[in-house]
């Protein structure tokens, strides 16, 4: 069977994408006008030799990459406190500084990190933490300070100290390509490749634990989804049907995975069992159904469908059995993906016949489009709901980006080299 364009578009831009297992690196392309200005005083370091992470400098950059604060330089700070004692108002407020945070980091067997946040202008302590964990984990320790503080100052939960998923593809000229699968720190820091292979692998998602990840991979000349534990790199082979094989995600309560098969004829969205391996076929219809998503309380599920003519968004409810519409606006959309809230969901929508991301607001139906690039694709959601990741083209190279819920602040997400495509955002993960 010869699939349209649209239920190919994903392999399309994998395979036409070339990769190295690079580190990401961010460059910020739009901010709030007036962001808060905080200083993140260096951290002091006791211990031997040199401290093993930069803690602030981790902070300074979490901060400054979602658009809403303006970290002060180091080269401009009139000094550098590590304790309350040790703070004078004045020489922040000089600099115009409204929040200032410093710090002490010690290690022996584990390392241990203390740290306070001021309000300059009240001059007044508004919190106080202490972070402990592995040395060769500091990096996580000051994502998790970021949390902290961002919560604090803002009022929603951060969501610096998780997860992605990413492909990506080494070009190779006259040969096969190298496709690797991707774990990176928020901020692309710390790559670790998961698989590397000369056929084709997509579509990552996670498990609602952030403890396992599920792909498609083409390794045994077709299609087939796996599930690979992070802890142990134990892979499970979990479908190898003959024709599709794609999509998975799993439930909220990590039981069940959706997925779309084309075994019994055209795609159909089917529920797995995660231990027994059942599975369950949901949806009967001669269209194309794929790209199953499920709504955080994990009584329906999102997916594209062409049964009205043009890709489109459609609701499933596992109690009724109904299947419903949701989108209308725009000849096509696809690939959705649902906030925590169970209020917004994201993605790709055809406008003037270029690829953007879009946000739907399910309360009061409103469409807002939230890219200006072309060809952007895969839309992944924070787990706190502020931003999205997405795949698109930049300066002639596959590249991921960044876009808070109300389009205010924007960020691109480079490797040093080649391209990177399909990200997953991960859940908020267990210590």
């Amino acid at each position: 069977m010869k699939w349209p364009g649209w239920i190919v578009l994903n392999i399309v831009l994998i395979a036409g994408a070339g990769a190295a297992r690079a580190q990401l690196v961010i460059e910020i392309t739009e901010g709030l006008d007036n962001p808060t200005a905080i200083a993140v005083v260096p951290f002091s370091w006791q211990g031997e030799g040199a401290a093993p992470e930069d803690i602030a400098a981790v902070i300074d950059s979490d901060l400054m990459r979602v658009g809403q604060f303006a970290p002060v330089e180091r080269n401009n700070m009139l000094g550098r406190p590590s304790r309350a004692s040790e703070v004078y108002f004045r020489d922040w407020r000089v600099i115009d500084t409204e929040y200032l945070l410093i710090g002490r980091v010690s290690a022996t067997d584990q390392m241990r990190i203390e740290y306070d946040l001021f309000d300059v202008l009240r001059q007044t302590k508004v919190y106080s933490g202490v972070e402990l964990g592995p040395i060769n984990e500091a990096r996580m320790l000051g994502h998790r300070i970021s949390d902290r503080i961002y919560q604090q100052l803002t009022g929603i939960r951060g969501a610096f100290a998780t997860r992605l998923l990413y492909v990506a593809v080494t070009v190779v000229e006259g040969g096969k390509d190298y496709f690797r699968l991707t774990l990176a720190d928020s901020d692309g820091a710390r790559p670790i490749v998961l698989l590397e292979s000369r056929e084709p692998v997509m579509a990552p998602t996670w498990s609602p634990d952030g403890r396992e990840v599920a792909y498609v991979s083409f390794e045994t000349n077709r299609p087939a989804i796996f599930r690979q534990n992070l802890q142990t790199g134990a892979r499970e082979q979990l479908t190898n049907f003959r024709g599709l094989n794609s999509s998975p995600a799993w439930s909220p309560d990590g039981q069940t995975m959706a997925m779309v098969l084309s075994k019994d004829g055209s795609p159909d969205i089917y529920l797995m069992n995660m231990v027994s391996k059942k599975l369950t076929r949901i949806t009967r219809h001669y269209a194309i159904d794929t790209e199953p998503t499920w709504m955080p309380d994990g009584k329906s599920l999102l997916f594209t469908s062409d049964r009205g003519g043009r890709p489109q968004i459609y609701r499933y409810t596992l109690g009724s059995g109904v299947t419903e519409r949701l989108t209308y606006e725009g000849p096509y959309n696809a690939r959705a993906r649902v906030a925590q809230d169970g209020r917004n969901v994201v993605m790709v929508h055809q406008q003037d016949g270029r690829f953007h991301i879009a946000l739907l607001d399910l309360v009061t139906s409103r469409l807002q489009i939230l890219t200006r690039t072309e060809l952007d694709e895969s839309p992944s959601i924070a787990p706190n709901g502020s931003m999205l990741l997405y795949a698109t083209k930049y300066a002639g190279r596959g590249i991921l980006a960044a876009v808070s819920v109300d389009g205010d602040v924007k960020f691109r997400l480079p490797a040093r080299k080649g391209d990177v495509r399909e990200p997953a955002w991960s859940p908020y993960m267990s210590r």
